[in-house]
């Protein structure tokens, strides 16, 4: 679900760019920084929802998930849901973009035993079946290439070869 999330919205965003000449959507890479900022913004309100929502993942899946090694988890899933909110909106600032980028990708891979330990322990989020661990990394993978695309991490630069003198 997250992963059309992204799409459906970097797509959106690039539309009104393409077609409607909105010149803050004249990139993909900016437009997935904000597609990203859209997921980010779905996956954060988790953290946050009462147990009494059952038609999306709650704080108590959130807890759930939590490895036992990690301590506090109740706050852990806070605290996570906090830093998905500020890189959301860091993207969407073109001088906090980079930062929020790579602070993005870095939380991306300090949340992944997260959700290793949901997979192997079969953790259900609202009340669906875990999600598959072949299927968890490769969208870890994904979140993280994005949130450095958008930093502008992996953009091509000129190699000094090929660079006006």
């Amino acid at each position: 679900m997250t992963v059309i999330v992204l799409v459906i919205a970097t797509l959106f965003f690039r539309l009104l760019g393409a077609a409607f000449g909105v010149a803050r959507f004249a990139t993909w890479r900016v437009s997935a920084g904000h597609g990203l900022a859209v997921m980010l913004l779905l996956t954060a309100s988790a953290h946050f929802a009462p147990p009494t929502a059952t038609f999306m993942p709650n704080h108590a899946d959130m807890v759930a998930m939590v490895p036992p090694f990690i301590p506090f988890p109740a706050l852990m899933v806070y605290a996570t849901g906090v830093l998905e909110l500020a890189g959301a909106a860091g993207l969407l600032l073109p001088a906090t973009r980079r930062a929020a980028g790579i602070c993005l990708a870095l939380l991306f891979v300090l949340m992944l035993p997260a959700n290793i330990h949901a997979a192997l322990a079969d953790v259900p989020l609202a009340g669906e079946p875990a999600t598959p661990l072949w299927q968890r990394i490769p969208e870890q993978i994904l979140y993280i290439g994005v949130a450095l695309w958008a930093a502008g991490i992996t953009a091509r630069r000129p190699s000094p070869a090929t660079a006006a003198p």
